[in-house]
């Protein structure tokens, strides 16, 4: 209880933190974004001692989701975000895989997109295309027992809002930003626990961690590693069935590497198994075992251990083997 009360503090410190951001596009605000970062780790260094209260002081700190949250508010007060043009034209011959380096580097307030980002996913079908492979997706997520208990509610509009989130990601205006200046939110009941609904990625995942789906023993634990790999298991599996990856292979590239570095704000080790996970998503086989075993991994990989779990990995992609995925 005492760990939940924490949490819930700290998670509403930081929304009435996120209230008093200035716009993302002036220097100013970027110095006013990295004070506020700076108060909140002294702030919560004191009393972040849990596995959970690390975990959330580690995701309220990333760079990507601070200068979301500024983006949020600068669509709240009618701020244009950066208009892309039309996408750059992609090279001649058909699909193939144009390796772009991941455009995130430490300090630069999160992942840019670039001209390529924008030819990538305009090559994957847009937003629709994207959409197509999100909404797939949650499909497949709503059915597997593992993954389902962290989703209260399936008539979320799960899959359009992680579109819209990549879509901006990606460089294709402000979809994601727009729809959360508006968001409505509401209470829910979990455990004995009041939370409200997710309004912005931090506090989705937030709210998934207390999904009242989940076991008492299990209730408010942040993701770990296991719950990261079937993710992206299923994840890259709705990418290839909806076509996304055969319309565009430098788009399922890039994105790997995308996801590399997002999931790691989750848990730390979860980025050394994303080329792990596409991989067995690749072989039917695979597929087929999981479906026949009621929709459960198989071998199973629930409550490994990460020496156990890097049994599964080659030398090479082991952590401290290369820069992968800033690469």
């Amino acid at each position: 209880l005492m760990r939940m009360q924490l949490d819930t503090r700290l998670s509403l410190w930081v929304i009435k933190e996120r209230g008093e951001r200035d716009s993302i596009s002036s220097e100013g605000t970027r110095a006013t974004m990295g004070a506020k970062a700076s108060n909140l780790r002294r702030s919560m260094s004191k009393g972040a001692k849990s596995g959970n209260d690390e975990a959330l002081m580690r995701m309220q700190l990333d760079e990507d989701i601070l200068q979301e949250a500024a983006a949020i508010d600068a669509a709240k007060r009618g701020v244009q975000g950066s208009t892309a043009a039309a996408p750059p034209s992609a090279p001649p011959g058909g699909p193939h895989v144009e390796h772009v380096p991941l455009n995130w580097k430490r300090g630069q307030g999160g992942h840019k997109p670039n001209d390529a980002t924008r030819r990538m996913l305009h090559e994957a079908g847009g937003r629709d295309g994207v959409a197509k492979f999100t909404n797939l997706f949650y499909q497949i997520a709503f059915q597997d027992p593992h993954i389902d208990q962290f989703i209260r509610d399936h008539d979320d509009p799960h899959g359009d809002r992680f579109a819209d989130w990549i879509t901006e990601k990606f460089g294709v205006g402000t979809p994601w930003s727009t729809e959360r200046s508006t968001r409505k939110t509401c209470p829910f009941h979990a455990h004995g626990h009041k939370f409200e609904s997710a309004h912005d990625r931090s506090s989705a995942h937030f709210t998934a961690w207390h999904s009242p789906k989940r076991s008492e023993e299990d209730f408010g634990r942040h993701f770990k590693l296991d719950d990261c790999r079937v993710w992206m298991r299923l994840h890259f599996w709705a990418l290839r069935e909806s076509g996304v990856w055969a319309n565009s292979p430098s788009f399922a590239e890039y994105y790997m590497k995308f996801i590399g570095h997002f999931v790691s704000i989750y848990e730390s080790s979860a980025t050394m198994f994303v080329r792990e996970s596409a991989r067995w998503s690749e072989d039917p086989a695979n597929i087929q075992r999981y479906l026949a075993n009621g929709r459960r991994m198989t071998p199973n990989i629930i409550g490994l251990s990460l020496d156990q779990a890097c049994k599964a990995l080659p030398d090479h992609e082991r952590k401290g083997a290369g820069d992968w995925p800033y690469c």
